[in-house]
């Protein structure tokens, strides 16, 4: 709708050609030519007026001050009287200001978010460790981005590139089983940018780290079958690439040689550990002519497998086949008889590793080969329960 911009009519106005790329109007009232843009009204324009979001200038502009002074007071600068800063504040809300929090941080060099790497989603074990860590980044105001590297060496090193490139205050990362170098890690400690490593960690690179004592574990759990009566114990490990399959070899080398027991290495298996892998390999050792009477696996999804091979081959657990995971799967108690299994404190991981990315934040100097250790604990359910 037209209207006069002398006599603010709207009946009785007529086209009358253009201007310089302007309709021009007669008002048949006041017998007064004037010029109006048709591309005011179209639909480009109205979406981009409609588009536009409230900035610092508009309020400014609205309150007749300056854009330091809107800036300030919406920052709580003590130099802003409490009148002008109401002032402020009202005309924001009016508007419905929203701030730009992404540039507001960049001056300050901060994005105010924390990036997570995992090498899969596949076990429960991860979705844990981020439950913990999204606990304690949420509460201290931060946000927190999470990758998946799905046991990719290439796809990890594509996260890492994406994590600097969205300027990360901090990254915590769980390696792949196919990680074998780490100079794109290296990239994070030039820039200044706080890197810890859990879980699965490396120590050709000095940074922090996050880890249970796997050793220690995985001799306990030996210790445990050696002392329920199994003689002939095998090893269903990860690939030793990663440090977290080296320790629990480790471990239940330590135990086997403490208590006199044969390590045969037909009975140690090594490699990556997926649903498939672990039913060939399961099927390996439940097939020797002289089979294992006890089976302690590097993790629960593995033992399961184990456990419902051995069911389907008329084995019965625990009597003829003792089976120990690692990790206390939530499925673990469930599954017949229950897995004994090394319990590991998953959210307690997530939570250490954010709350010590947050203090390296802030840090003038990072610490860069210390290691904090916690605690696990064997829970002993019917897979191993053998009556000597």
């Amino acid at each position: 709708m037209i209207q006069c911009v002398k006599c603010a009519q709207v009946d009785g106005i007529m086209k009358a050609g253009y201007v310089r790329g302007k309709q021009r109007y007669l008002c048949k009232w006041c017998n007064y030519y004037f010029t109006h843009s048709e591309k005011d009204d179209s639909v480009e324009s109205l979406v981009k007026r409609k588009r536009h979001q409230t900035t610092i200038i508009d309020i400014a502009r609205s309150l007749g001050v300056s854009n330091s002074t809107v800036s300030r007071a919406l920052h709580g600068h003590a130099d802003i009287s409490p009148e002008t800063r109401q002032a402020v504040l009202d005309k924001a809300a009016q508007l419905d200001y929203q701030p730009n929090q992404l540039a507001y941080n960049l001056v300050k060099s901060r994005t105010n978010t924390i990036g997570m790497i995992v090498p899969e989603f596949q076990n429960q074990f991860f979705p844990n460790v981020i439950i913990g860590a999204h606990e304690v980044l949420t509460e201290a105001g931060y946000n927190l981005t999470i990758m998946q590297s799905n046991e990719s060496y290439q796809v990890e090193i594509s996260n890492t590139k994406a994590m600097l490139a969205n300027r990360i205050d901090g990254l915590l990362i769980s390696l792949t089983q196919e990680t074998n170098n780490f100079d794109h890690l290296s990239l994070f400690a030039k820039r200044g940018i706080p890197l810890i490593q859990f879980n699965r960690v490396c120590d050709q690179i000095d940074v922090p780290k996050v880890v249970v004592n796997d050793f220690e574990a995985s001799f306990k759990a030996v210790e445990h079958l050696i002392l329920n009566g199994y003689e002939r114990i095998a090893h269903l490990g990860g690939p030793l690439t990663l440090q977290v399959s080296q320790e629990r070899l480790r471990g239940y080398k330590a135990a086997m040689e403490k208590y006199g027991k044969p390590i045969q290495d037909h009975m140690i298996i090594q490699g990556m550990l997926t649903q498939q892998k672990a039913r060939i390999y399961g099927q390996y050792l439940l097939d020797l002519s002289e089979r294992p009477d006890a089976i302690f696996a590097v993790n629960d999804s593995s033992a399961i497998e184990i456990m419902l091979m051995a069911m389907e081959k008329g084995i019965s657990i625990p009597d003829e086949l003792g089976v120990v995971g690692f990790s206390d799967n939530a499925e673990s108690a469930y599954i017949g008889p229950g897995l004994t299994t090394v319990r590991q404190p998953t959210n307690q991981i997530g939570r250490t590793t954010a709350e010590w990315v947050l203090q390296l934040v802030d840090a003038d100097e990072i610490i860069v080969n210390e290691k904090r250790v916690l605690s696990t604990e064997l829970v002993v359910r019917g897979s191993s329960r053998r009556s000597n």
